[in-house]
């Protein structure tokens, strides 16, 4: 690992609470994901919520699984970010 990714791992670790292996389970667990089905979809928002220890609601959850699986938002980290937030 280089230090570059070692400094944000330790950043996440200390700003947000996240554990590094954490991070890497999600990663894995989309890499060949089919994103438009809704329990594949709806298991990733619950690990991403549960990561980063912010809770979403049932009708959030719904909201967000019903804009992916219809392919209505890009699909990308910053993106779902702004999501979960909103």
């Amino acid at each position: 690992m280089s230090d570059f990714q070692k400094n944000i791992f330790d950043h996440l670790k200390k700003k947000a609470n996240i554990d590094p292996e954490d991070v890497f389970k999600v990663a894995n667990s989309v890499q060949n994901a089919d994103f438009t089905d809704e329990k594949t979809v709806r298991r990733l928002v619950r690990q991403l919520a549960k990561v980063a220890n912010k809770p979403v609601s049932k009708k959030k959850e719904d909201k967000i699984v019903e804009a992916i699986t219809k392919q209505n938002m890009p699909l990308d980290m910053n993106t779902l970010g702004k999501f979960l937030k909103g």
